[in-house]
């Protein structure tokens, strides 16, 4: 009578693991929503539209950003998104960025992240990569490669695209698919002090990609060619705004 319970009770046991081991596997096979992006910080209208719906919704502190969704603050408006704990993207009043890719994995095994800035400005404080990590921010008319910077990039009302390097080094070019492409650095040279600019001058309709490292700037006009380059300064007028003085104070907390 023993044998028998000692046996119906390793016949139990037995039973149990099995269906622990099955229940396991099923939940492995199941697709996990992982958190890509958190909104950490809203002042003023901000709103978000995921790609399968129509209309835009409140986006409030601590909402989830995916692959697809768009963002967009309104006037006296700002936003401050954060991307996988690591990377983070602040945006401007009157400012819309798309989230094309949020570290998806290629067929190669590389994890991509690609925000397309429709217009505005954004600031990004963005880690150093790793070689199988590509991090992108895109314009209208360039797309810029980082690898660990800070940086501002945004679409002037004139439809030119701005991109001042703060720290790090970003490559910018107006050809993404090319991969031949030998880049250009900007000259280093000193800043003179208050000065009248010179217009717009034409570069060719050549593709090409530069590369754009600490205090230094590019600018692109709306056909995809280089406008202006060259160097800033901290006491420019442009970067005693109260937006950048946000961004430096919100990068010291960090």
């Amino acid at each position: 009578m023993r044998l028998k319970k000692y046996f119906l009770n390793i016949q139990a046991v037995a039973i149990f693991l099995l269906i622990a081991l099955i229940v396991a596997y099923s939940l492995a096979q199941q697709p996990t929503m992982e958190k890509k992006g958190l909104v950490t910080y809203t002042d003023g209208r901000v709103k978000r539209k995921v790609i399968t719906e129509e209309d835009w919704t409140t986006a409030e502190k601590n909402t989830e950003v995916l692959t697809g969704d768009r963002v967009r603050t309104y006037q006296k408006s700002r936003a401050e998104l954060e991307l996988l704990d690591v990377d983070v993207i602040r945006m401007a009043p009157e400012t819309i960025i798309d989230i094309v890719k949020l570290y998806e994995e290629t067929k190669t095994k590389v994890k991509e992240t690609q925000v397309a800035v429709e217009k505005g400005d954004v600031w990004a404080n963005i880690k150093k990569k790793e070689d199988n990590v590509k991090f992108g921010i895109s314009a209208p008319v360039a797309v810029a490669a980082i690898t660990g910077t800070i940086l501002r990039m945004g679409v002037l009302p004139d439809s030119s695209t701005l991109l001042k390097v703060y720290n790090g080094e970003v490559k910018i070019t107006n050809a993404p698919e090319r991969t031949d492409l030998v880049p250009k650095t900007i000259q280093v040279h000193e800043v003179p002090g208050p000065h009248e600019v010179p217009g717009p001058y034409q570069v060719s309709m050549d593709e090409w990609i530069y590369i754009v490292r600490n205090m230094q700037k590019i600018v692109i006009n709306n056909k995809g060619q280089i406008k202006e380059v060259g160097d800033f300064k901290k006491s420019d007028k442009d970067e005693m705004t109260d937006w950048v003085r946000w961004n430096s104070q919100r990068d010291k907390l960090r």
